[in-house]
C-alpha cells in the first residue's frame, strides 16, 4: 500500500508547512524533498494569497512536484493566481492581493522563475488526486461520488469551491450544502478549503483545512494509517472565520 501524507490548505504559511513537513519526518536537502519511509507529501491546493510567504510556498512546492518529490492538485486560490498570471482580467482582492503584492517585490527575472513553474504547477496537475488504487481521493474542496474519475466544467467547479448553490452569506462568502454528510464514497475523499477549528471525520471523508491562516492550525493526513499530525499557526487567530456544523 502506497504512504501518502495529505497536507491541508497553506495559504502562505511557509514557516508552518515547514514546521509540519519536520514534525512528519521529511528531510530538506538543497531543494530536495525525501522521507525515509518512502511517504510521498500531497499538497491539495491553497498553496498561496493572505499568509506573509506565498511565493515562497509556491517556489517550493512546484520545485517538488516537478521533482517527482510531491503531489498536488489545486484550489480555487490557486486557479484564481494562474489566471491572473497568464493575464486573464480578475478581482484582486480576497487574499490574491497579498500574494501580488509579493510578486511586485521580484526582480524581472525571478518573477518569472516564479511565474513560469507555478503555471506550469498548474497546467499539469489533476483537477484531483486518485491514489492507493483509488482507496485515497484528494481534493481541494470535496467532490461526489459519481464525479470521481470523471473531468468536466461541473467537476472543476465542485473540486475547487465545493457544493455551492449560488447564493451567498452577508460577509459574502458562498452558501455551501454540506456534501460530506449527504453522500456515501466507496474511496476515502481528504480535502480542506473550508476552515474547521479541528479535522473534520464524516464517513469516509475528512477535512484537514484547521484554518493555518486564521490562527488555527496546519494539519496533515496521513495514509493508509489514517492518523493526524498538525503545528500551530503563527497568524493572529480569528474566531469568526472557521465553519462550524454544530
Amino acid at each position: 500500500m502506497e504512504k501518502y501524507d495529505v497536507i491541508g490548505d497553506i495559504h502562505g504559511c511557509y514557516e508552518e508547512m515547514n514546521d509540519l513537513l519536520n514534525e512528519l519526518g521529511y528531510i530538506q536537502d538543497g531543494t530536495q524533498l525525501s522521507h525515509p519511509d518512502d511517504r510521498i507529501a500531497v499538497f491539495l491546493g491553497d498553496l498561496t494569497d493572505r499568509g506573509p510567504f506565498s511565493v515562497k510556498v509556491a517556489r517550493d512546492v512546484s520545485r517538488w512536484v516537478k521533482q517527482n518529490n510531491a503531489l498536488y492538485c489545486p484550489g480555487n486560490h490557486c486557479d484564481k493566481l494562474y489566471r491572473y498570471l497568464i493575464g486573464r482580467n480578475v478581482m484582486i482582492k480576497n487574499g490574491l492581493e497579498t500574494t501580488v503584492e509579493e510578486l511586485k517585490h521580484l526582480s524581472s527575472n525571478e518573477f518569472k522563475r516564479v511565474s513560469d513553474s507555478f503555471i506550469e504547477l498548474y497546467e499539469q496537475a489533476p483537477l484531483y488526486l486518485q491514489l492507493d488504487e483509488d482507496r485515497l481521493v484528494v481534493t481541494h474542496a470535496g467532490i461526489r461520488p459519481d464525479m470521481i474519475g470523471k473531468v468536466s466544467r461541473q467537476v472543476k467547479t465542485f473540486v475547487l469551491y465545493g457544493d455551492i448553490t449560488g447564493e451567498t452569506h452577508e460577509d459574502g462568502r458562498p452558501v455551501r450544502k454540506d456534501w460530506a454528510s449527504n453522500y456515501s464514497f466507496d474511496s476515502f475523499i481528504t480535502y480542506g478549503h473550508t476552515p474547521v477549528k479541528k479535522p473534520r471525520l464524516i464517513g469516509e471523508t475528512i477535512n484537514i483545512d484547521t484554518g493555518c491562516i486564521f490562527g488555527g492550525r496546519l494539519t496533515a493526513f496521513r495514509w493508509p494509517d489514517k492518523t493526524l499530525f498538525s503545528v500551530p499557526s503563527k497568524q493572529p487567530y480569528i474566531k469568526e472565520k472557521f465553519q462550524s456544523f454544530d
